[in-house]
C-alpha cells in the first residue's frame, strides 16, 4: 500500500541512485535508497524532491529502506526566495529533533500545512513561529504561555516576563533584560499577529528554546537567512 510522504533530504548515492531522508505520517521518518533513478530510462529523479507531495512504498528490514514505488500525490508546493529558506529551515529542524522511526502523525499534517502557508505568505515568521510552537509540543516539550510558571496566574498582555527554559515565565520589569512582553507570548499561544517588536521578541524566544534541545550544533540552514 501507498503511504504519503515528503522527502525531508537526498544526496547522490552511487551513479544511479539517491539516499533520501523520507518523512511519513504513519512511519515517521527513515532512510531509503532509491535505486536508478538516474538511470536515462527512468528520469524520475526529479519526483522525489523536498517540498513535493508523495506517495511512496518501501520495502526491506534494516534501517535503510529500499524504495520501490514511489509518484506524485498532488502538486508540489511552490516554495521561492526566503520561503524556501523557511522550507529547508523546518526541514532540518525535523530531522535534527524527531527521532527514526517514531510516528506522529498529527506532526506530518502541521508540516503539510505549514509548507502551504509559506507558499501563499508573505510574513514567513508567524507560521515559522507557529509550527516551532506545535513541533515542540507535539515532541512533548511544549512551552508554557498563557500562565506564569510560579503561582499560575494568566499572562497579562502589558506586563513583562522572564521566560525560564522548562519551567515557563516569570514576571520581571521592563528595563531587566532580555524580557518578552506578555502579548507575544499570547500571541504565540494563538497563532495571532504582533508588531514588529513583538516579531523580534518571539524569534528570539524561539531560537533560545529550541537551541536547549539542538544542542550545540547549530542549524546549517540558518547560514541561507545571513
Amino acid at each position: 500500500m501507498l503511504k504519503p510522504a515528503f522527502i525531508l533530504h537526498r544526496k547522490p548515492h552511487s551513479n544511479t541512485s539517491l539516499l533520501l531522508e523520507c518523512f511519513t505520517a504513519a512511519d515517521g521518518r527513515f532512510p531509503a535508497i532509491a535505486k536508478g533513478v538516474f538511470a536515462k530510462r527512468t528520469g524520475s529523479s526529479g519526483l522525489l524532491q523536498p517540498f513535493a507531495p508523495l506517495a511512496i512504498k518501501w520495502v526491506g528490514r534494516g534501517a535503510v529502506k529500499t524504495l520501490a514505488v514511489h509518484e506524485p500525490n498532488g502538486s508540489r508546493i511552490h516554495l521561492a526566495g526566503r520561503a524556501l529558506y523557511c522550507g529547508f529551515y523546518i526541514n532540518e529542524l525535523v530531522m535534527r529533533l524527531l527521532g527514526r522511526n517514531d510516528p506522529h502523525d498529527e506532526l506530518f499534517h502541521l508540516y503539510m500545512e505549514t509548507l502551504g502557508r509559506l507558499a501563499t505568505s508573505t510574513d514567513f515568521e508567524q507560521p515559522l513561529r507557529w509550527f516551532e510552537c506545535l513541533f515542540l509540543a507535539e515532541l512533548g516539550y511544549g512551552m508554557q504561555l498563557e500562565h506564569e510558571a510560579e503561582n499560575g496566574d494568566p499572562i497579562e498582555l502589558d506586563r513583562y516576563y522572564r521566560y525560564e527554559l522548562e519551567h515557563g515565565p516569570l514576571m520581571a520589569k521592563p528595563d531587566a533584560g532580555n524580557t518578552i512582553k506578555g502579548s507575544t507570548l499570547l500571541a504565540l499561544a494563538h497563532d495571532t499577529v504582533v508588531d514588529a517588536n513583538g516579531r523580534k521578541e518571539a524569534r528570539m524566544l524561539m531560537r533560545q528554546v529550541l537551541a536547549y534541545y539542538l544542542g550545540d550544533r547549530p542549524l546549517k540552514s540558518r547560514e541561507l537567512f545571513q
